[in-house]
């Protein structure tokens, strides 16, 4: 292992040989056997309702530790603020994130680094928190899962958004996140990806393409409101957190998402807005397509569709 990037508060490992990192994925990992806790970590863009449809459709239960905007190191670092942490943790799937680690109570660990990603790791130190975090993880339950959440950035993002989700895979999320997080000096082992951004772009690419689908003609359709009606450039509303979620299930379960209930609640127990069949059965097969043809899931690559 060699040191390459300092920050402000220690230096990172080089990022894993481009090698030996395919070589961690070139095996899949066995489907699980039943239900999956899960733990969830990070900030809006996982949010409630995102775990909270995730579970509706696979059955398993879960809790989770958020933010606004938040690091993983203000997740690990006591004396780093939170912001949000209140409103943000009062429901019942809140469970502090190191007690929950600590207790092995759960199969599957899901954690994402704050956006703007690239500020993260160079002001942020996101790849050894990253470490911190899986380390602490797997410490408690050797077998646990441990899924880095790809996510996105704003719509307005200036290099253009769709450009960004094209490139921050591997520019950011993999060369400067995922890879040198997995070089420290206790052992090599893998951090599976669930790949939201790569999804997005995908499924906008499609409907774009055809013009619509139901009710979704632009991208700005899978993105909030504000209360004055003005566009949440960040925020997914009911239809893409749906298929947000579905690529959740499909990287935990291994199972493709096709012919999954598309009506589902938010986390309050309210009903959600459905995306209708059509828009739902398109993003079912763009999550399957993408996940059985990214390693990094840990699926079986190219598997045929399967319920």
């Amino acid at each position: 292992m060699t040191l390459a990037a300092c920050g402000l508060v220690r230096c990172t490992p080089a990022p894993l040989d481009l090698a030996e990192t395919e070589a961690l994925y070139a095996d899949p990992l066995q489907p699980p056997a039943g239900a999956l806790p899960v733990y969830y970590l990070g900030h809006s863009l996982i949010g409630r309702d995102i775990p909270s449809m995730v579970a509706q459709l696979a059955g398993h239960d879960y809790a989770v530790q958020l933010g606004w905007g938040t690091a993983l190191k203000a997740h690990w670092e006591p004396a780093e603020p939170i912001n949000g942490f209140e409103q943000e943790n009062a429901h019942p799937h809140f469970r502090e994130a190191r007690e929950a680690l600590e207790s092995g109570d759960y199969g599957a660990f899901v954690l994402t680094e704050m956006v703007e990603i690239e500020a993260a790791i160079d002001y942020f130190d996101a790849p050894f928190y990253l470490h911190q975090w899986a380390r602490l993880a797997r410490d408690n339950a050797p077998g646990m899962r441990i899924y880095l959440y790809e996510t996105w950035h704003r719509l307005d993002d200036p290099q253009g958004w769709m450009a960004r989700l094209k490139a921050d895979t591997q520019r950011y999320w993999e060369n400067a996140l995922l890879r040198p997080a997995m070089n420290y000096r206790d052992g090599v082992k893998p951090i599976y990806v669930i790949p939201g951004g790569q999804v997005l772009a995908r499924f906008i690419q499609e409907v774009e393409a055809r013009g619509g689908i139901g009710t979704i003609q632009t991208r700005e359709d899978l993105f909030s409101r504000t209360n004055d009606g003005s566009l949440d450039t960040i925020h997914l509303n009911d239809l893409g957190n749906y298929l947000i979620a579905l690529t959740h299930y499909a990287v935990l379960y291994h199972r493709s998402p096709e012919g999954l209930a598309f009506d589902l609640k938010r986390s309050d127990g309210h009903s959600a807005v459905s995306p209708g069949a059509e828009a739902a059965q398109l993003m079912q097969r763009i999550v399957w397509e993408i996940v059985t043809s990214y390693p990094k899931t840990g699926v079986r690559q190219s598997l045929k569709s399967q319920s």
